[in-house]
């Protein structure tokens, strides 16, 4: 669980990312958890686009993504989202205490 001092800090880190997925009318399926989970690995912070034509808002995908990756849910904009995991092999981001 993260404070809300390192939430804040991941959301300046967050504010000049670009979004790297999007998600679209097929939701969130196996294959796409496995991508993110590979993508939190590798970068720890990702941000993340739910389309229009998506049948789930932004906040449902975030919650449920979280949960899929055991990552941490840090944001939610409009149709975008962040989330964080800590990862085993390649720490890039260290939060303050």
């Amino acid at each position: 669980m993260i404070t809300g001092k390192q939430r804040s800090f991941l959301k300046g880190i967050a504010n000049g990312m670009d979004p790297i997925f999007q998600i679209g009318k097929n939701g969130i399926t196996e294959s796409f958890v496995k991508q993110i989970d590979e993508a939190l690995e590798a970068r720890e912070l990702i941000k993340i686009n739910v389309l229009n034509n998506s049948f789930l808002s932004a906040d449902e995908c975030a919650k449920e993504l979280a949960k899929a990756t055991n990552a941490e849910f840090v944001q939610s904009i409009g149709n975008k989202f962040v989330i964080y995991r800590e990862s085993e092999n390649n720490k890039r981001i260290e939060l303050p205490r």
